[in-house]
């Protein structure tokens, strides 16, 4: 068991008052239906609703890019690879939008610095909107309008983090750890889509797609380890007391160090000649993803994964958060599987078990979390929330099974419909919620 600390404390905030001193924040007044207005109340409305619409878009067009790959009934056209496409949105679509939401609500507080209104937002995040938007469009309708839109929505990623980065400079907080571990991933994040526009640009796909991987690792990644090192183990010591708020900067230095080898292996991979041309390098790979991977395992148990289940809030939690590890090891086993038999019989097993379970099922967790709370709900996952966070976990079993060498490909299409089923339905509930007043009748 890991050794005794002390407990957390919450963050301590000093009166909160808006960056531009001279804007007051709107209030909304008259009818208690959904209106387009309430989306600037409150950081978390705008940009998980502009998070949710791109999630659904993505998610729905990637069900009817499989389908028509399996029937071949639509005869789609394409101007850009469809994996390419895929992968691009994936990462860089609707993840930051989300992650706008939670760091101009919770970030403040943990840097202790006045927070930005919702308003101060819309340029960064409306870019952003709209560069993804465009860029599902241009994967039909052109190679330019596709380059156009990564472009697009670099400017609004870069404006985004520009101001998160201020707020980090700003900040007196004795302990800013999380908050520079964030804009550090940022900056990664806004290089690997710079990079990928550019490489686009000129033509070269396959080095977008190591700057579209090396971002998921050193942005995505980076972003949810740091806030799950920083709440996973406060709102478990909350709901279950015995369960101490244990959190060691190691494990996080750790998570960290695993996703910046991973960048560096994706760019071995991409220069290496063949697949197996350094087995060395392949062996060190295998014995880092697995020596962190069962270490994330014994975190997970640490940190109560066991005991979190009465709470189902709680647990989403920290069901995902064991996907990390899940996830290292996976890959670990599929790499020794390439080396032994030659070929890739997993597939992009490994990397679906990052990016839907460990990625999307936080993802889930923490947006369910946030929205409740600050739309003045319970902080409980209800019937509906979740027995979808439960089919997601079917359908990321589906994913990994689609994804082992001769099964069919109506399984990818499978995992496909269950993937979008499940955030649509999530996802326009939630949106539902951001454009009406707080149920408990309170400002925010």
């Amino acid at each position: 068991m890991a050794p005794p600390e002390t407990p957390i404390q919450p963050a301590q905030s000093t009166a909160a008052k808006p960056v531009a001193v001279a804007l007051k924040a709107p209030v909304v007044t008259g009818p208690q239906g959904w209106r387009v207005a309430r989306l600037v109340v409150a950081p978390h409305r705008l940009g998980f609703f502009c998070a949710v619409t791109i999630l659904v878009l993505a998610s729905l067009w990637w069900l009817v890019v499989q389908w028509d790959r399996s029937t071949g009934t639509l005869g789609l056209h394409y101007a850009l690879s469809s994996t390419i496409t895929h992968g691009t949105v994936m990462v860089f679509g609707f993840m930051p939008l989300f992650f706008s939401g939670f760091l101009f609500t919770a970030g403040p507080k943990w840097l202790n610095v006045p927070p930005y209104l919702a308003r101060q937002l819309l340029a960064p995040l409306l870019l952003q909107l709209a560069g993804w938007i465009l860029w599902l469009i241009g994967a039909f309708a052109g190679r330019g309008l596709a380059v156009t839109a990564l472009f697009v929505a670099w400017l609004g990623l870069a404006g985004m983090f520009g101001m998160f980065w201020r707020l980090v400079l700003l900040s007196k907080a004795p302990d800013r750890m999380h908050g520079l571990s964030v804009g550090c991933g940022g900056l990664v994040g806004v290089i690997g889509l710079g990079g990928a526009a550019v490489s686009l640009l000129l033509g070269q796909d396959g080095l977008e797609l190591v700057f579209v991987q090396s971002a998921l690792w050193g942005f995505i990644v980076v972003v949810f380890s740091t806030v799950a090192h920083r709440m996973i183990p406060y709102f478990t010591h909350n709901v279950v007391p015995s369960v101490a708020a244990w959190r060691p900067r190691w494990i996080l230095g750790m998570m960290l160090g695993v996703a910046a080898f991973e960048v560096v292996a994706e760019w071995v991979a991409y220069f290496a000649p063949s697949p197996n041309a350094w087995p060395a390098w392949t062996w060190l790979c295998v014995l880092a993803e697995v020596v962190i991977g069962v270490t994330l395992l014994w975190v997970a148990l640490v940190w109560g994964v066991m005991r979190s289940m009465r709470d189902h809030l709680l647990a989403m939690l920290h069901i995902g958060f064991s996907w990390f590890g899940i996830a290292l090891v996976y890959s670990a086993l599929g790499r020794v599987l390439w080396i032994t038999t030659g070929s890739a019989v997993l597939g992009v097993g490994a990397l679906h078990a990052l990016a839907m379970g460990f990625l999307g099922s936080l993802m889930l967790a923490m947006v369910t979390r946030v929205t409740c709370g600050h739309s003045g709900r319970p902080l409980v996952a209800d019937a509906l929330s979740w027995g979808l966070f439960m089919l997601l976990q079917i359908t990321v079993l589906v994913r990994l099974l689609a994804a082992i060498q001769s099964v069919p490909i109506s399984w990818t299409v499978a995992a496909a419909f269950l993937w979008a089923l499940v955030v649509t339905v999530w996802g326009l509930r939630f949106a539902g919620w951001y454009g009406k007043p707080r149920a408990d009748g309170k400002p925010g």
